[in-house]
């Protein structure tokens, strides 16, 4: 989950120095650090649809089961992969393939070798500006994957996500 106190180490660090993301090859940043990359938008634990055409994602309402509609946390994190067989680890080695992953995504941000958006819990200090700047599901409508009717996938589909995300939200302040 979510370790306070690398991110304090992370936060006094950049007032000296780069931050590891910006210093570090993608292979020689620390497990630790690599999960603090991840934003909690819970967006990856949403179910998508994908064009099999051109592979891309098409996401929908539907939570798993484990994800807390409340706090979009994984009820099951440290045995998400057993609890959920369709949970896939986010590595640095299959970052790159991982075409479901969204745009802000803060480990394909980095992969891409882009900069983490203002919002981002590592620039912000503040693991709530991802929900803020309304970068996740938190306060949309959401269903979880246990009360759908099978057949009903499609009901779900979100056609534009960066549309669905960002009606009535503040423009990003600089990136």
């Amino acid at each position: 989950m979510y370790d306070s106190g690398l991110k304090a180490r992370i936060l006094l660090s950049t007032l000296h120095e780069k931050p590891f993301w910006k210093r570090k090859p993608l292979n020689d940043i620390t497990e630790a650090e690599w999960e603090s990359l991840c934003s909690r938008c819970g967006i990856c634990c949403f179910q998508r649809i994908t064009d099999l055409k051109t592979g891309e994602p098409h996401y929908t309402s539907i939570r798993c089961r484990h994800l807390n509609a409340a706090t979009l946390q994984c009820d099951a994190y440290h045995n998400r992969f057993d609890a959920n067989h369709g949970c896939e680890k986010v590595t640095r080695e299959n970052i790159r393939q991982l075409k479901q992953l969204p745009d802000g995504c803060g480990y394909r941000t980095i992969a891409e070798g882009r900069d983490l958006k203002w919002w981002h819990p590592l620039i912000s200090g503040d693991p709530d500006t991802v929900h803020q700047a309304g970068i996740s599901f938190l306060d949309k409508e959401i269903i979880s994957e246990d009360d759908i009717i099978a057949g009903d996938l499609m009901k779900y589909l979100i056609v534009n996500l960066s549309k669905y995300f960002f009606t009535n939200v503040k423009k990003e302040r600089g990136n």
